[in-house]
């Protein structure tokens, strides 16, 4: 926008959506937004720009031709003839259609597009003065705490809060079937009342979690099976397993992924207030127009009754229990009108309730030739949904609270989902150049624990897979894994980000002792989004122990807007899933989540963060790429591939933790 508009970046304000205003651009999801919303704004921009300079033109009399814009004040040659933005906008609305007759600046016009710029709002951020959802503070305001059941299935049987009614600042108890909240003046109330609550509150604890093995129940499990062709799911019969007549060798091998959190640092939390008979909520949610709906639903109300506004908090990629939390605000708060009610999660609530990454089975076949070319790729990913965000789904809902009210919500049916690389086959179909292939997808029902939608969704374990199997194949053959991946690749951006990652990597020798590995890996988000190749140098101990010391990235991500801000999330991607597939594993038993704090859910440190090296191949007369997700496979393959370059392993169940690597050594 600062480009188009020639002003200095400080000088536009970003708001955040809310329901009464903004665009309803569904959720912030997918790496859509750079190539649809940052797209959009540009357009915008380079049309008020026309427009301001047309009104200059204008008042000045100098033809259009001759104005010159910089930081918002338009001039021509002549001296004392000069207007700025402010005073041709007048404080007025624009009032005008975009339409793209205008075009954007070309990139030899640029002068802020691909450069480095001040950080806008980082003094806030480091100083504590930024507002969070958390930080919210209006007149009258109340605290609530939540009260969850003790596991998924539990049902209130009993209650007495007549002690916690009397408690020193309570002003209520909302009980609405097995839903329990307490209200109080002062958030330390809030704490101490929930806590006297939920040990008054007799459940019943009949009904346990299914705890058989989740990969068991993956292919034991009823499922609907698609094929997918050319990255789209189609609604037929899935073709048998057809292997060429001359294939010379046949490889199998089985990748398994664990539930995943989001695990926000910070817990969900929201505002909500009840007022003539209207709903305003403050919320962290990826998506307020959704949400409205998904509101609506429940409270069985006119959506135009609610307003939604969206608010800072912890970062989230994907949906945790930002949703959650509204839906909780606006239950506390509507039973008592007129009062802001500030409704924060704990931790145990975010790690125990939020929706998590679904756990996932990928089986894959290749069929080669002697001389080691792949006839024939077989691809099968085993996996609950990986999107239950809430909309509107009529008599039913994807909000937590609502299946636990008076007259409960029922979750709507799951159906498969056909789009393009979308949920469980995202980025299952190679982008190598296999002429014979077969992609399946398998929506298995009935597992254990609530899932939706976690960064990249079924990217991650698709290109672990991809990628590890890859490298099992080069050296099944005796090929180096580099070449043999060249020899499967005719896009020339998949191989330039390969080689200019491993160029790198082997441009430095980082340990010559013993269980010292390389390993590296390459995907396309989706199969059209960002490029990224990653390149991981690592250390495995005598005890399985696995140490990062050193990553690099190479990414083609189009036209380069921001390299700081990309940058920042193709390593943010990285450390992320690195955490995942080092650590991370969401743990339950038979009443509930037994992983509810970050000891029983350990997350990559700050002192095991390994140097990072980011190589950005700018493409400036292409379109931009969304690069959000785009580290998150490869870089749980690079680590697979490079534990089996140290010490011989192949590790082919995430999380790489020390009891796995010894465990996978025993059975090697």
């Amino acid at each position: 926008v600062a480009e188009e508009l020639d002003v200095d970046p400080g000088r536009i304000s970003v708001i955040t959506a809310g329901t009464s205003g903004s665009p309803n651009e569904g959720y912030t999801a997918g790496s859509n937004s750079m190539e649809s919303s940052g797209m959009a704004l540009r357009q915008v921009a380079a049309k008020v720009r026309q427009v301001l300079l047309e009104k200059a033109s204008h008042q000045l009399g100098v033809p259009v031709e001759n104005l010159n814009v910089d930081d918002g004040e338009i001039s021509s040659s002549l001296p004392n003839q000069s207007v700025t933005y402010m005073e041709l906008i007048g404080g007025k609305h624009f009032n005008i259609k975009i339409s793209e007759d205008v075009v954007p600046k070309r990139h030899d016009q640029y002068h802020l597009i691909g450069n480095k710029v001040p950080g806008i709002g980082y003094e806030d951020l480091v100083t504590g003065a930024t507002t969070f959802v958390h930080d919210l503070e209006l007149p009258g305001m109340l605290h609530a705490r939540v009260v969850r059941p003790p596991g998924y299935h539990a049902r209130l049987q009993e209650l007495n809060e007549k002690d916690v009614r009397e408690m020193p600042g309570v002003v209520g108890v909302v009980k609405d079937g097995s839903f329990l909240a307490v209200v109080c003046e002062r958030e330390e109330q809030a704490v101490q009342a929930s806590k006297r609550l939920s040990g008054l509150a007799i459940w019943d604890e009949s009904r346990g979690i299914n705890t058989e093995n989740i990969f068991i129940q993956l292919k034991k499990n009823n499922r609907q099976s698609l094929p997918v062709i050319k990255g789209v799911a189609e609604l037929s019969a899935v073709p048998s397993i057809k292997p060429p007549q001359n294939s010379s060798k046949t490889i199998t091998a089985t990748y398994q992924r664990p539930y995943h959190m989001h695990g926000s640092v910070g817990p969900s939390a929201a505002m909500a207030l009840y007022e003539n008979q209207e709903i305003k909520v403050w919320t962290h949610s990826q998506g307020v127009y959704p949400l409205r709906l998904a509101l609506a639903d429940v409270l069985e109300i006119d959506g135009n009754r609610i307003h939604v506004v969206h608010v800072p908090a912890a970062g989230c990629y994907g949906h945790n229990g930002a949703d959650d939390a509204a839906l909780d605000a606006v239950l506390a708060a509507r039973a008592f009108p007129g009062k802001p009610v500030l409704l924060k999660w704990e931790r145990v609530d975010e790690h125990s309730w939020e929706p998590y990454g679904s756990a996932m089975q990928i089986e894959l076949q290749a069929n080669m030739d002697k001389s080691g070319k792949i006839l024939y790729w077989n691809h099968e990913t085993y996996s609950d949904t990986h999107l239950k965000r809430p909309s509107s789904h009529g008599k039913k809902s994807r909000l937590l609270a609502s299946w636990h009210m008076q007259v409960p919500k029922q979750a709507p049916h799951v159906k498969p989902l056909t789009g393009y690389h979308t949920g469980i086959h995202r980025n299952a179909d190679p982008i190598y150049d296999f002429n014979d292939r077969r992609i399946v997808k398998h929506l298995v029902d009935n597992l254990p624990l609530r899932v939706s939608t976690l960064r990249s969704l079924g990217a991650y374990a698709n290109v672990f897979a991809i990628e590890s199997f890859m490298d099992e194949l080069a050296h099944s053959c005796g090929r180096n894994p580099l070449e043999f991946r060249m020899d499967n690749l005719s896009d020339y951006r998949a191989k330039a980000v390969l080689e200019a990652a491993v160029e790198k990597a082997n441009s430095r020798i980082i340990s010559k002792g013993g269980g010292h590995g390389r390993g590296f890996a390459l995907a396309r988000y989706k199969n059209a989004k960002c490029y990224a190749a990653v390149a991981v140098d690592l250390l495995v101990d005598d005890y399985g122990s696995i140490k990062l010391l050193r990553a690099v990235i190479a990414a083609d991500a189009g036209q380069v807007i921001d390299p700081d801000g990309l940058r920042s999330q193709l390593e943010g991607g990285l450390l992320q899933s690195a955490s995942w597939t080092l650590k991370e594993q969401v743990k339950f038993d038979e009443k509930g989540i037994t992983s509810q704090d970050w000891e029983s859910y350990p997350i990559m440190t700050f002192a095991e963060v390994p140097e990072i090296e980011t190589i950005l191949i700018d493409r400036k007369d292409r379109p931009v790429l969304g690069a959000g997700e785009a580290t998150q496979g490869p870089t749980a393959a690079a680590i697979s591939n490079a534990v089996f370059d140290a010490v011989g392993l192949r590790l082919r169940r995430i999380p790489f933790t020390p009891e796995m690597v010894l465990e996978a050594a025993a059975e090697a």
